[in-house]
Parts: structure tokens; C-alpha cells; sequence
């Protein structure tokens, strides 16, 4: 009988694992469900774009996965039971449960409000597309003149103010960060930001915690900063949903793995990307990022692969070679860092490094969209029995 595989999620990291299990399991061995709320693929790391107005390429799961034995299952993730090995998933035609022999857990992560008040009430997000796509029509809406505030100094809110300032010089754009601008870059990756950034007339709060979100600011320690319009990017938090599982997570939602990618605490269960604990070079949990995400995938795909069919399991280095920061369509910054993701002297800047970041988009986005690329000539058979009905087998502590 054929291993049922169930992936949750279609981002970067569930689509590389549920392609790169079809190229390479026998499609007569396996049934492989793709399970996602929307039916198009979504650049997370474009959002900033879509939220400016830019409009990018559709790429329908349908239509990637065409031919390689995937079933996609479109509906929102409502419950999973890891004793029962089994997932409740809701769409259109109601609630459904599913059952899994292995379960891949892709849901990834959401804005995090950090329990700031009035956030959820008057905020925006790039998190996701629905927050994008209503952020790009309260931006579009501006008149001259009016303000935006983007809270958060880290990758996402140097680019969102970058790119908000880039396509909207009418407006006033300010960043407040909570401690300095870039203070994790190198000396040089720092002074490239602020030069950019006031080339761009950003106003920028250094060492500003915001307290509070209203519909016309953001109120601060020290003076409100005026905000028609408050884009978050403070933080981002995992999917509710195995915090109410048995699976062991972490004080932050999220599921601990062994360097397989599998849970520590139910072996049929693997974890990837932003939903995973998992540790890097110097036993440094891995941050949540496309950077991290992309491995993880790699390495749950082939040790899944491994174990089905009786191989070795592989050893794909989780680190890091750099940090890619979009300043905009025509600038950027390349940080290149150590394996456990510390700045070195080394950047790259300015156009290069627009056209460097846009490569690395573009691949990240073409391999997704061609799973079967690398196809083998020949697919490794499932050797390992299906699992006995009844209650899934705890790891042992």
C-alpha cells in the first residue's frame, strides 16, 4: 500500500519538499497531498513589491505540479492530532481529516503585533499576501504629504521603507527601529543602509520602542510619531496550531527537530523553515528566513526519502553565507556573514547588489515553480511497510 505523505503549507519550503519527494519516490509507492489555503505560489519575499503596487508573476500549484503525482488540496489547516496521525483541513466543501503515515509541517509564520496595543486594530503587514494586498490599497489612497511609519529595523522593515519611499516620494516615510540602524551589519553595511535610506528621505527613530498603534500615530517612550498609515514588521510568530498538539515545541510555537528536520518528540513528523527549531554552526537556532527555510527543506526531503527507501541519510550544512537586503528596485546591500550568521567586513553595494538579490529571488522562485527539475532516471522504491492503524509511536526521551 502506498506511504501517505501529507505536506502542510506551499511556501518556499513545502513546495521544494513535496517536488523533491515526487522526483524521488516512486509515484506507485507514494500518495502525496501538497495542502495550502491559496492556489497560487506567493513570493514572500516580493511582498514588499506587491505592497507598492508592482504586480508579479502568477505561478498556479496546479499548473507546477502538473505531471509529478502531487495532489493539491486547497483549505486552511484547522486541526492536527500527532497521536492519531491525523489533519483536519477546511475548504470549501467544509472540514476534512486526513490521515498521514508522514506528516511535513510547512505552515511557516505570521506578523507578530508583540502584544503592542492597537496593533491589530490600525497596523498593516507584508507577513502575506492578504496583508500586502490591503496594505498596497491603503497606500494607494495617500494623498501627498501624508505619513508612514514602518516599525521594525530588520530585513523586512529596511526593505519595506525602502521600497515605500522609492515608489511614493510624495509621502513621508519613517522607520523607528528599536535599537540602531542595521546594528547587526558591519560598519560598512551599516553606512551603506543610512546613506540609502536618507537618499530616500526616510526619517529614521533609532533606539524607539513603540508602545502603542493609533489610527493617526504611534506613540513612543518619548514624542508620538504621526503614522496615517503603521506598517509592522516587529516580529513575526509561527501558526497556533502545534501548540495544541502533543508534538514539543518551544516557548515560541515552534516544533523541536534533530538535525533530519524530524521531531524530536513524534518521528513521523518532520518540521521546515520558520515552524522549526532547528540548530545551526555553533548550536544557534536558525532564524526564520528564506536563507534557513530552503536547507531545511532539502535536508527533510532526502532524509524522508532515505528512510523510506532503506538509504543513507544525507547531511545538508545548515549555515549561512549572507544576508541580501533589497534598498529598493536599483540598490541593495549583500552582508556576507560567518557560518552562524555574524557580519564580516565584506559587502557588496548598489546596483550590484539589486541585481545580486534579484538573481537570488529569481532562483529561489524558478526552482519551486519546476519541481521536477534534476529528475532522476530512476526513482528509489518505498521499502519500509506503511504504519499499523491506531496511535502514532512516541519518540523516547
Amino acid at each position: 500500500m502506498q506511504q501517505r505523505i501529507i505536506v502542510l503549507g506551499a511556501g518556499y519550503t513545502g513546495t521544494i519538499v513535496a517536488g523533491r519527494l515526487a522526483r524521488r519516490l516512486r509515484h506507485e509507492d507514494v500518495a502525496i497531498t501538497l495542502v495550502n489555503a491559496e492556489p497560487d505560489f506567493v513570493e514572500r519575499v516580493r511582498l514588499h513589491q506587491v505592497a507598492t503596487g508592482q504586480d508579479l508573476r502568477p505561478r498556479p500549484f496546479r499548473e507546477m505540479f502538473a505531471g509529478t503525482g502531487v495532489e493539491l488540496r486547497l483549505g486552511t489547516v484547522t486541526g492536527l492530532d500527532a497521536d492519531r496521525r491525523t489533519v483536519t483541513v477546511t475548504g470549501a466543501g467544509g472540514a476534512e481529516e486526513l490521515t498521514y503515515d508522514t506528516l511535513v509541517y510547512a505552515l511557516g509564520s505570521g506578523w507578530n503585533a508583540e502584544g503592542v496595543p492597537g496593533t491589530a486594530e490600525h497596523a498593516y503587514d507584508v507577513a502575506g499576501r492578504p496583508g500586502a494586498l490591503r496594505l498596497r490599497e491603503r497606500l494607494a489612497g495617500l494623498d501627498a504629504g501624508q505619513s508612514v511609519v514602518v516599525v521594525g529595523g530588520g530585513l523586512t522593515g529596511l526593505e519595506a521603507a525602502a521600497e515605500i519611499a522609492e515608489a511614493r516620494p510624495d509621502l513621508d516615510v519613517a522607520l523607528a527601529a528599536r535599537g540602531g540602524l542595521g546594528d547587526w551589519l558591519s560598519p560598512k553595511g551599516r553606512a551603506h543602509v543610512r546613506k540609502v535610506l536618507t537618499g530616500l528621505g526616510v526619517s529614521v527613530h533609532e533606539h524607539t520602542a513603540v508602545t502603542g498603534v493609533e489610527a493617526d500615530r504611534v506613540t513612543t517612550a518619548g514624542e508620538p510619531i504621526p503614522a496615517a498609515v503603521t506598517v509592522w514588521t516587529a516580529g513575526f510568530a509561527v501558526h497556533p496550531i502545534p501548540r495544541a498538539t502533543t508534538l514539543e515545541v518551544t516557548g515560541t510555537g515552534q516544533i523541536v527537530v534533530d538535525r533530519t528536520m524530524r521531531s524530536v518528540s513524534h518521528p513521523d513528523v518532520y518540521a521546515v523553515g520558520d515552524a522549526a527549531m532547528a540548530m545551526g554552526p555553533g548550536d544557534k537556532p536558525l532564524r526564520m528566513s528564506c536563507a534557513s527555510g530552503i536547507p531545511t527543506a532539502w535536508q527533510a526531503a532526502d532524509s524522508i526519502a532515505a528512510r523510506l527507501t532503506g538509504g543513507k541519510l544525507p547531511n545538508t550544512p545548515l549555515r549561512y553565507f549572507n544576508q541580501c537586503v533589497s534598498l529598493g528596485r536599483d540598490n541593495g546591500l549583500i552582508q556576507f556573514v560567518t557560518a552562524d550568521d555574524r557580519a564580516v567586513p565584506t559587502v557588496l553595494t548598489g546596483r550590484a547588489a539589486a541585481v545580486y538579490k534579484e538573481l537570488v529571488c529569481k532562483g529561489a522562485a524558478w526552482g519551486v515553480a519546476n519541481p521536477m527539475l534534476g529528475l532522476p532516471a530512476r526513482r528509489r522504491r518505498v521499502t519500509r511497510p506503511r504504519a499499523a492503524t491506531g496511535p502514532a509511536v512516541r519518540a523516547q526521551a
